[in-house]
């Protein structure tokens, strides 16, 4: 039976909207226009960032990143998702499922360490400003991004071989809508001691450790900011922090609920649920929240906008 259950040409079967039954053409109507919406925004800030000269800095660097990382992430999960909407039966091969399950840790995981290398770049800002440039270099930024590629590589490359080479039964039900550590864990046979261990040690290693850093780098942004004599200034110093820092409090906070927990046999529908707002609503939240609280980036969406307005006018 074990060699049966490890067969790759088993199918795993998602259970995660089935029992919603009609409602999910709904949601079908619902997430296709927000996850187009996600993709376009991320792909305008991507483009902003590397046409417009002004936002050739360390800190729009970091950002055009992110935004290329949750484009490739929500690609992995939400077409499939989208698909699987109107599908009658919701299967997923064992290979899919490993690849799937594969680049979703690494760009989750590298997503993290981002948004630590993000707050030590503001960290450098506002407690550094005069030594910025020369501390924050396009090869110290280009090591940090790499730095956080890496550490989501090594936790995918540990923990998918791993879960996929234990037994699962026979049915390989997943009550979820994508191949993640949780829901695989319960399929399988022997996983009751190694469920615990193996999201306690992904959650240590991938969001306490650089979500210390990220608390390391305000403590001394706040230590920094309140030398500041002026409420102006003060303002003006925390302002440059603000985006990044709302969208570490969206990013951790779903996160810490799914894999900071001490008990994993936790509701699978209240999984579900979670795990649509950070694969579909964080994803466009992030280009909104950077967006709309920044003026450089809004500058450089207007002038853009004006210089196609008038490329149109001259070739009319």
């Amino acid at each position: 039976m074990g060699n049966d259950n490890q067969t790759l040409g088993a199918d795993f079967v998602f259970l995660g909207f089935s029992s919603l039954a009609e409602l999910q053409k709904l949601l079908l109507v619902v997430f296709l226009p927000l996850y187009l919406v996600t993709l376009s925004m991320n792909t305008t800030i991507m483009v902003i960032i590397c046409a417009d000269r002004s936002l050739h800095t360390p800190m729009y660097f970091f950002l055009g990143v992110l935004s290329f990382s949750e484009t490739c992430y929500t690609f992995v999960i939400v077409p499939k998702m989208l698909v699987d909407l109107t599908a009658q039966r919701k299967t997923i091969s064992f290979l899919g499922c490993a690849v799937q399950m594969y680049f979703f840790l690494f760009l989750g995981c590298s997503h993290s360490f981002l948004l630590a290398a993000m707050g030590y770049d503001r960290c450098v800002a506002v407690c550094h400003p005069l030594h910025y440039n020369g501390i924050m270099t396009w090869r110290a930024c280009a090591r940090l991004v790499a730095a956080s590629a890496l550490s989501g590589l090594l936790v995918a490359q540990v923990v998918t071989p791993l879960i996929f080479s234990l037994p699962f039964q026979a049915s390989r039900r997943l009550n979820h809508f994508f191949c993640d550590i949780s829901p695989l864990l319960r399929a399988a046979f022997a996983h009751t001691n190694l469920s615990e261990a193996i999201i306690f040690t992904l959650g240590v290693s991938v969001l306490t450790i650089p979500l210390a850093l990220i608390l390391i780098s305000y403590l001394f942004i706040f230590l920094a900011i309140s030398q500041i004599p002026s409420a102006a200034g003060r303002q003006k110093a925390f302002s440059t922090c603000s985006s990044h820092l709302i969208v570490v409090v969206v990013h951790y906070g779903c996160a810490s609920f799914i894999y900071l927990r001490p008990d994993s046999r936790y509701s699978s529908d209240q999984d579900a649920l979670i795990s649509v707002t950070y694969t579909i609503l964080t994803p466009l939240l992030n280009p909104m929240i950077y967006s709309l609280r920044n003026k450089d980036v809004k500058m450089a969406l207007q002038k853009a906008v004006r210089k196609n307005t008038l490329f149109q006018k001259v070739f009319q």
